[in-house]
């Protein structure tokens, strides 16, 4: 019996069929997988094309970061850092899924969480089992004043917050040897401008001398910044051990408690307050012309770089002369504590 071998022109044919066999049944695995994860019961009667396309337009676009994220082991999750998530209720439009367990979020209002400083949405009840690693998108921070000093840093990957930076190079660049620096208020409704347009153009803001001439109005906008923060420079957790490191007699053992006491910060925070401190003993080092000194600096910087976190009233106001005695010792001890 002869065997008939297939001709040139059946056998070009079935090459070029190949790659739409293969397309059909990757995109039918992928509508079992879909189907799956929705929860559906497919019958021998699959629905048509039509069905599917706006299910895939908004899954897999979410199905790519879920596989990452789900195929990673605990020890290559990105380890713990200062930043928690800040997560809130939210509605979700078309099908999600938690980020954290991979399972579909039900439901047709407040279906889960979503992180507002990078985007990430999970089950409420997953919320809490996520690692502090939030890293900020620009996208989702909608403003810079009253932002968290952290996520304004992470999200803009700098060292410090642009309004910090760029305030105190145009501070230094024409300001120091004007009197009662810091002490002297510009123009409220001023200063109120340079935070809109920080707010609208981030980094791009122009604040130099053809924009502001009265250096007031930029050292107003700076203090704004800090006492807008929700978290103070001086973070709540390490408050009272300034304080009391404040209260201290011996020299020796002051400095050692102000060392302990900056070592509790978070590393956007102190970088922030060792790069203001430079800053503002620069400022004392101009005395002769400025009139201000390390104490009168840190009258006017105590309050605004530290709050008391949630003490009465009293306490609040017999710290006052504590916080003042901190950031005076920081000004003159920037060198040595930094």
């Amino acid at each position: 019996m002869s065997l008939r071998m297939p001709s040139r022109e059946s056998y070009e044919v079935c090459q070029e069929e190949k790659p739409l066999v293969q397309k059909a049944k990757r995109e039918a695995n992928q509508e079992d997988i879909l189907a799956a994860a929705l929860g559906m019961r497919m019958g021998p009667q699959k629905p048509s094309a039509t069905f599917w396309q706006p299910l895939k337009l908004f899954a897999y676009s979410q199905l790519t970061s879920l596989v990452r994220r789900a195929s990673l082991k605990e020890s290559d999750w990105p380890s713990r850092s200062e930043k928690a998530h800040n997560f809130k209720v939210h509605t979700f439009r078309g099908p999600h899924w938690c980020e954290h367990c991979a399972s579909f979020m039900w439901g047709l209002m407040a279906q889960g969480v979503k992180c507002t400083d990078c985007g990430l949405n999970t089950h409420k009840q997953c919320s809490s089992l996520v690692p502090n690693n939030c890293k900020p998108d620009l996208r989702h921070i909608r403003k810079v004043y009253s932002c968290d000093l952290s996520t304004l840093v992470k999200a803009c990957n700098t060292a410090r917050p642009m309004v910090v930076d760029m305030c105190i190079r145009e501070i230094e660049s024409r300001g120091l040897k004007s009197e009662g620096l810091y002490r002297i208020s510009g123009f409220s409704e001023s200063v109120e401008e340079v935070k809109s347009r920080f707010d609208k153009d981030g980094e791009k803001t122009d604040i130099s001398v053809n924009a502001y001439e009265d250096i007031n109005i930029i050292t107003g906008a700076l203090k704004l910044y800090l006492r807008d923060l929700p978290v103070p420079v001086i973070s709540f957790d390490a408050y009272p051990r300034f304080i009391e490191a404040a209260k201290l007699t011996d020299a020796e053992k002051k400095l050692e408690a102000f060392r302990e006491a900056l070592a509790l910060l978070p590393p956007p925070h102190a970088e922030t307050l060792k790069y203001l401190m430079a800053h503002l003993k620069r400022v004392t080092q101009n005395e002769k012309f400025n009139l201000m000194n390390a104490e009168n600096l840190a009258i006017i910087f105590g309050p605004t770089l530290m709050r008391a976190p949630n003490t009465d009233a009293i306490t609040a106001l017999n710290d006052i002369r504590y916080q003042r005695q901190v950031v005076e010792v920081l000004i003159k001890k920037e060198d040595v504590l930094f």
